[in-house]
């Protein structure tokens, strides 16, 4: 029986893509499910992929077979910046059908694969591949991670609108409050967000993320 996939992405970089996607899996680990997760591109580091450590690490594991075998995390490259131009630098072209056997070879092993993207939705993977249209040829729903920093609003509307367009189920929203904020204005966002996502005639639930902490049946319920 193959596994299902479910990937996270964010309405920009350095919003929390990777805490949630290990929030997510150790939340499905406490509930018994067998999961694991992918980054399928990752750039500025070498060797094992650091946004894979940190899942681990926050799952509460350690490295497994798979992941020392490449297929959680099928590209790594050292330059840091978006997937096509550090391919580029290393003089290495990103073969989609690549990442998508590693994808089925996890889900050969495991219940649910959460696969982690590369900055926000509109990233390219290589020079004619956005991260949107991959997870929409692949036909992956997705968990959104916005935050209520100064112009998320237009980032994460943005990213409904390029969702709603492309026709990917949005199976819930993560509203990072890591940084210290306005609290009325982190209240309005999140209103702005829940109000849109109706219109765009989503019934994805907003999840908050406060202190690190999220509640886990929530989690679960959005993955499976």
């Amino acid at each position: 029986m193959k596994g299902s996939v479910v990937a996270v992405s964010g309405i920009d970089t350095g919003i929390g893509k990777t805490y949630v996607t290990g929030l997510l899996a150790k939340a499905l680990l406490q509930q018994g499910r067998a999961v694991i997760t992918q980054k399928i591109v990752q750039t500025g580091c070498d060797g094992v992929a650091e946004d894979i450590l940190e899942h681990r690490r926050l799952m509460g594991i350690g490295l497994q077979d798979v992941d020392r075998d490449g297929f959680t995390s099928p590209y790594v490259f050292r330059y840091p910046a978006s997937p096509h131009l550090s391919a580029r630098m290393e003089g290495v072209e990103i073969d989609v059908l690549n990442i998508r056997r590693a994808t089925f070879a996890l889900q050969k092993r495991y219940e649910l694969v959460l696969l982690e993207g590369v900055g926000g939705l509109m990233v390219p993977l290589t020079r004619d591949l956005l991260f949107a249209d991959y997870i929409r040829d692949a036909g992956y729903e997705l968990v959104l991670v916005t935050a209520p920093r100064l112009g998320s609003i237009s980032h994460t509307l943005l990213s409904i609108e390029t969702c709603v367009k492309r026709g990917i189920v949005i199976r819930g929203v993560i509203y990072n409050c890591f940084q210290s904020t306005d609290k009325m204005i982190a209240d309005d966002t999140r209103e702005v967000i829940c109000h849109y996502l109706n219109k765009a005639g989503s019934s994805a639930p907003v999840i908050d993320l406060r202190d690190g902490l999220l509640e886990g049946d929530a989690l679960v319920r959005l993955c499976l």
